[in-house]
């Protein structure tokens, strides 16, 4: 299960990557809510250990157990339907043994794990329509239970990742070409619909934001994009260095609680404010380093399922990134989601670092196999 590995085959640059950028995400949301800071430090600090941890144990023997997470995820998204808490009319937290988390964050981990094996399982027959249809059903069952919650924006986020995952392991560019050529014109005919007033696709909360976004100088909508145009008004403010870290000026975004959540989603509207384009270029260059390392990563795994962690990993990382800044900039309509290693929110936080221990034992697995055929 724990192998013994060499120091100097740890990826310290994607440590120190993360570390970084998680260092400032915990003074970023301690400027945003003072009340808030050691609870993120502690996060990090228990992602960290959680980190070193996960590196040490051998991904391969995890994966044995991918059966057994695959169930335990269902059970933990079903508990959260069944017994979950409500906030603001979505159920996605739940309470075990006094600790609060939110499943869909580890869910994500969980079905990469899962995936990961199952593909690499029937990677010579990933092409044929029993195995598709196999994963489509497997991938179905969780993405069902998130968007009962309801959590949309999980859910497409999962799909995302899940379509990378299948790329990634070797489907056909036939097939790929195919999907396309049924899910544009679906795409198209579920906007279409959920624009009518009557729709019942979606929650009535997720049509509006859809409407304010599309209809944003219209005066019916002003509340809803109010948040997402302070956003970018407190971005903007900060220019090319920002006004600082914890600065007093009642007009700011922090002080004058103009863009509210300004700790869990709107935090790069933050950054933007008080750190300027330069902190934000920082933030953006530390999220790309972690992506590249996890990707460069995954290209030299020993085998497929090492090679899809790593991707899944990155693909979390990436869609949640472009998805948040995104929304705090105006380009999407407003959804609820956290900028990785920024945010604040212990699940996400420490869902992350579990991937990036599985992404530092894909490596350090790569350098031990290369070890052994030189000591041969």
């Amino acid at each position: 299960m724990i192998r013994q590995y060499k120091l100097r085959d740890y990826n310290f640059r994607l440590v120190l990557a993360v570390l970084v950028l998680t260092f400032i995400g915990v003074l970023l949301v301690g400027s945003a809510e003072p009340a808030l800071r050691n609870r993120q430090l502690a996060g990090m600090i228990l992602g960290i250990m959680v980190m070193v941890t996960v590196s040490l144990m051998d991904f391969s023997w995890i994966l044995n157990f991918n059966w057994v997470m695959y169930a335990g995820n269902l059970a933990l998204l079903l508990f959260v339907i069944l017994f979950g808490k409500d906030a603001n009319g979505a159920q996605r937290w739940i309470n075990i043994a006094g600790i609060q988390f939110q499943p869909t964050e580890l869910a994500k981990i969980i079905i990469i794990l899962f995936f990961a094996k199952f593909f690499m399982d029937h990677e010579e027959d990933l092409n044929t329509l029993h195995t598709l249809v196999k994963s489509a059903v497997l991938i179905a069952l969780p993405l069902v239970l998130i968007l009962i919650q309801p959590d949309l924006k999980n859910t497409i986020t999962i799909a995302i990742i899940f379509c990378i995952l299948l790329y990634v392991a070797g489907l056909s560019y036939k097939i790929i070409g195919g999907a396309l050529l049924i899910a544009v014109p679906l795409a198209v005919i579920f906007l279409f619909i959920v624009v009518q007033p009557d729709q019942k696709l979606i929650k009535s909360y997720q049509r509006d934001r859809i409407m304010a976004f599309l209809n944003s100088e219209d005066d019916e909508y002003s509340d809803a994009v109010l948040q997402q145009e302070n956003s970018v008004t407190a971005i903007g403010s900060g220019q090319l260095t920002g006004k600082g870290l914890n600065n007093n000026e009642v007009a700011s975004a922090n002080k004058g609680n103009f863009v509210s959540e300004n700790q869990t989603d709107f935090i790069f509207s933050v950054a933007g404010e008080e750190l300027g384009f330069i902190g934000c270029m920082a933030i953006l260059l530390l999220l790309l380093l972690i992506i590249f390392e996890c990707i460069k990563t995954g290209i030299r795994a020993k085998d497929l399922s090492g090679r899809l962690i790593c991707c899944g990993v990155a693909a979390i990382i990436g869609v949640q990134s472009f998805i948040n800044i995104a929304v705090v900039t105006k380009i999407l309509p407003n959804t609820g989601t956290p900028l990785p290693f920024v945010s604040y929110g212990l699940t996400s936080l420490v869902s992350l670092y579990i991937g990036m221990g599985l992404v530092l034992n894909v490596g350090l697995q790569k350098y031990r196999i290369y070890r052994e055929v030189e000591s041969s």
